[in-house]
């Protein structure tokens, strides 16, 4: 069974003099239910179906089936899904042999910035950049589903999340 192994965090300093790449991300979901998250994702122009599962304890793994379609069923199979639809720029920045993916999100969740990192294991060691802040790995505020229905320029105090961020 194909696992996603990931941790999530916050963001506390400047991280773009380390962007080696950018891309543009909109996704929609077919299902947003926490058992089994149904993702339509077009990059640029590429896009993808993903089903997600539900988190194990940890909050770091959780099973991933990703299937490559055409841009033009990713638009079509936008237009069933569910309302609320992310939109962000995609940051790539190595560490060693892995990548952060420093999502900055757009439209009605401009403002939050989280930083991924993929594990081979979960026991995995990387370095923490100067830049990374709180850890937020399976805090389900900071899922995409949930922001797609809670988005992120609603939430009441933003301040205890980014105290030095200007809204």
């Amino acid at each position: 069974m194909p696992l996603e192994i990931e941790r999530k965090f916050l963001i506390k300093g400047d991280f773009c003099p380390f962007i080696t790449h950018t891309i543009h991300i909109t996704q929609g979901y077919l299902s947003s239910v926490p058992e089994r998250t149904v993702r339509i994702r077009i990059c640029d122009n590429n896009a993808w179906i993903t089903i997600k599962g539900k988190n194990n304890q940890s909050g770091i793994s959780r099973y991933e089936w990703e299937k490559e379609i055409s841009v033009e069923e990713a638009k079509e199979l936008m237009l069933l899904c569910e309302p609320g639809i992310i939109e962000k720029k995609r940051h790539l920045i190595p560490n060693s042999s892995l990548i952060f993916e420093v999502d900055e999100f757009l439209g009605d969740n401009s403002g939050l910035i989280i930083a991924e990192i993929e594990l081979p294991s979960e026991e995995f060691s990387f370095e923490k950049p100067s830049w990374l802040g709180q850890e937020v790995t399976g805090d389900p505020r900071f899922y995409n589903s949930f922001l797609t229905k809670n988005p992120y320029t609603k939430w009441e105090n933003t301040d205890s999340i980014y105290p030095f961020h200007e809204k």
